[in-house]
């Protein structure tokens, strides 16, 4: 038998399924287009015993090695038993005591992953929306926008956020958690999901350097809005 060669990748946490495609394209016969159409498919999540439209946010951040030429079948069962094995006994009792289900808290957790800049500030981020979840205020997270829009964008404007209005995963129009994740949380930000600083923050914006400036109140935020505008751009 011949020696069988393999390529390590690398998924990086917060990327969703249209960035982690090109990357599985590496190990598998399949094209970008291919693998991005399979792993958007609705019925992946029944059979992986999941919630959610789709397995989006259940292919765990991590280092693989395959066999090249590798099915995708195998890539995503992998990837899947990879996010299962998070889940120690510790963090079902969190889960427990969180009152939400394991997909709330993934869905929540990728929000996390794709709003922190700054590792420290998870649990904090996580804070502000368990406190808005709690009094059923709308979640307002710009990346469920850019999710709903379908790409990156610096900074969303108004008319971008209105085009999307009744899109299900727009958290500016739309009640509650989205339908399902937008990206794949890394063990850091489902952690920070299930134990969220307590505190009374309310609203976040982000200051040039990626940390974010925390208030409890609207005129706070729109005085540090205006602030790191100023930071960012000058007077």
């Amino acid at each position: 038998r011949g020696v069988v060669e393999t390529t390590a990748i690398t998924i990086p946490e917060g990327l969703n399924v249209w960035q982690i495609a090109p990357i599985l394209s590496e190990v598998t016969q399949n094209t970008e287009d291919e693998i991005t159409i399979a792993l958007k498919d609705p019925m992946l999540p029944e059979r992986f015993n999941l919630q959610g439209p789709t397995i989006e946010g259940y292919l765990f951040p991590d280092t693989y090695r395959f066999a090249n030429g590798i099915s995708l079948e195998t890539v995503i069962t992998t990837m899947i038993e990879q996010y299962r094995s998070l889940w120690t006994d510790a963090r079902k009792k969190a889960l427990e005591a969180s009152g939400m289900s394991e997909h709330e808290i993934v869905t929540l957790a990728s929000i996390i992953q794709t709003e922190a800049r700054q590792l420290s500030e998870m649990s904090r981020i996580s804070g502000v929306y368990h406190n808005r979840i709690r009094d059923r205020w709308l979640l307002q997270a710009d990346p469920t926008v850019i999710y709903a829009l379908g790409g990156y964008r610096e900074r969303l404007l108004y008319a971008a956020i209105d085009s999307v209005a009744d899109n299900p995963y727009n958290t500016y129009t739309q009640p509650g958690l989205p339908p399902g994740p937008i990206a794949s949380p890394g063990a850091m930000a489902i952690d920070a999901a299930l134990t969220p600083e307590e505190h009374d923050y309310w609203y976040f914006v982000a200051r040039p350097d990626g940390s974010h400036v925390f208030t409890s109140t609207l005129a706070d935020h729109n005085r540090a809005k205006e602030e790191q505008r100023i930071a960012r751009n000058g007077l």
